[in-house]
């Protein structure tokens, strides 16, 4: 059990590092790209919040 654990660490590591090497990649060879996705992640999560927020103003009223 042990064993699998420290694996599954090591594998969520591994991930981990292969996305910020591909992140790091992607921002410097197309940084136009790179700045429109981060935009579209924003105005997602702002989007997101304003519809919860929305939701809880509908039941309050």
């Amino acid at each position: 059990m042990k064993g699998n654990a420290e694996t599954m660490k090591l594998v969520k590591r591994i991930l981990l590092g292969l996305v910020v090497v591909f992140a790091a990649f992607y921002l410097i060879t197309r940084p136009e790209d790179a700045a429109t996705a981060v935009q579209g992640a924003v105005d997602a999560v702002f989007n997101a919040v304003g519809s919860i927020g929305t939701f809880f103003m509908s039941l309050v009223s």
